[in-house]
């Protein structure tokens, strides 16, 4: 049985990552996405949406998992795809993969829209029952 384990939601403007993409192009997209999700995107009529949503996917998988980038992770190490039906997904591997098998999860759904002016991802993870919730201290 698994329960709600957390749950992350990131909104971002297109232009931000349009800016990124026009005067950075090369070192932004090879440091942020990974190989299949550039090529992905890149087969876009509106790329920098599709850039944009998954950006936004990754850093919502980052606060539904609560660790933010400051424990080491790679945006590499979290890849948005979308299987046969067209539905998006996220894959793991490296120290992404090891935290979220850490704290039990089990399943991972993401949901991404974008607009011209605007990509928004939400993230929920779920996890065994029993598996420990991180509750700020008082």
């Amino acid at each position: 049985m698994t329960r709600i384990f957390g749950v992350g939601l990131d909104a971002i403007e297109t232009r931000r990552i349009e800016r990124l993409l026009s005067t950075r192009s090369e070192t932004f997209a090879l440091r942020v996405f990974t190989p299949a999700e550039i090529a992905y995107c890149e087969r876009k009529k509106n790329r920098a949406q599709h850039y944009a949503a998954r950006f936004a996917a990754k850093e919502a998988f980052m606060k539904a998992l609560g660790t933010g980038k400051q424990l080491g992770l790679s945006w590499q190490e979290i890849e948005v795809f979308n299987d046969d039906l067209g539905r998006p997904g996220i894959k793991l591997r490296g120290r992404a993969l090891e935290l979220a098998q850490q704290r039990g999860i089990k399943g991972i759904h993401l949901s991404l829209t974008h607009l011209k002016e605007l990509a928004i991802a939400v993230v929920i993870l779920e996890a065994e029952m029993g598996t420990q919730t991180f509750f700020p201290s008082e």
